[in-house]
């Protein structure tokens, strides 16, 4: 046997194994269910069967968020294929140098891979493993899905995971409609998730927030109005509730269907004055021992359903 046959046999499994190594699928954990009007906006969420807000993604990522989160986690994103190795020469001189782990040097792709088994180890050679699996994600994705499964699949504090459920969460809005400072706290808390806490940790997250409008600053992402007013923006109080306009079509898509995100034909703001008037008609029926009512609007020409209002006494 020659010697290039024998460098082949030794390297054809390597090479198909790093070829097959990565799942298809590599986050498979419960999702909520959550249910949508025809132009996009959520009516009703429910937690994940783990007690989770996990939205299924939304398939986009805002570019406000896009900017913060890759100027907070990984400046070279776009430059590395998965391992940033000027930050692992950085990260191995100043934890030689302190005798100490003070420094690390995961990507946004490696972090990804990260989120994408929870129970695993954190070990040196764990976190090797992470590094091979990261340059294969790079080869089966582009930049903007690994940050899409990065945003979608990163804990945001308490039970809150992903970018979507953390801007309804917080803020009570969509994620492509929150402001730079919105959009910058979100960033830092996949790193430090404990600073949301309500009552707690708010000075260190305030900080944190701010520091990272300066650098959008000091990098012409944002001008030096923007980056002052956006620090004069107050971080939320509290975890908002989740919309709860359509209970009980959600309930039903989720009985048939199971978890998901749920697309519907129903007119926001018909839904919305559907559900006022049947609540209050509701409370003059109800002296009349009337119980129960339910409420569908159709629209005869197409067939659609445009309101689904299902029970008031268990509303």
């Amino acid at each position: 046997m020659t010697k290039d046959k024998k460098i082949l046999l030794i390297l054809a499994p390597a090479v198909l194994w790093y070829l097959f190594c990565l799942p298809l699928d590599i986050f498979k954990e419960p999702r909520s269910a959550t249910i949508t009007a025809s132009d996009g906006t959520l009516m009703g969420a429910q937690a994940s069967e783990s007690g989770q807000w996990y939205f299924s993604p939304s398939g986009t990522l805002p570019d406000k968020f896009a900017k913060c989160i890759v100027n907070y986690e990984d400046r070279r994103f776009y430059c590395h294929n998965g391992v940033d190795y000027i930050s692992v020469i950085r990260a191995l001189r100043q934890n030689i140098s302190r005798k100490s782990v003070v420094s690390g040097a995961s990507t946004i792709t490696m972090q990804t891979i990260r989120l994408s088994r929870p129970h695993s180890r954190r070990t040196i050679l764990e976190k090797a493993y992470e590094a091979v699996l990261a340059t294969r994600l790079e080869i089966s994705c582009s930049k903007k899905k690994i940050l899409m499964m990065y945003s979608s699949n990163a804990p945001f504090g308490g039970n809150v995971i992903g970018l979507d459920a953390a801007a309804w969460r917080y803020f009570g809005r969509p994620a492509d409609e929150l402001s730079w400072a919105e959009s910058a706290m979100l960033a830092v808390l996949p790193n430090s998730p404990a600073l949301i806490h309500p009552g707690r940790n708010r000075d260190r997250l305030l900080e944190k927030r701010n520091s990272l409008l300066d650098k959008l600053y000091l990098r012409g992402i944002i001008d030096r109005t923007e980056c002052l007013l956006a620090k004069d923006e107050p971080l939320p109080d509290k975890p908002v509730p989740m919309p709860d306009e359509a209970y009980h079509l959600l309930e039903r898509c989720r009985a048939g269907y199971g978890a998901g995100n749920f697309e519907t034909t129903v007119d926001y703001s018909l839904q919305q004055n559907v559900n006022s008037i049947v609540r209050r008609h509701f409370e003059v029926y109800h002296t009349n021992l009337v119980d129960n009512m339910g409420v569908i609007v159709i629209d005869v020409r197409t067939g659609e359903v445009l309101s689904y209002y299902g029970n008031t006494r268990d509303s």
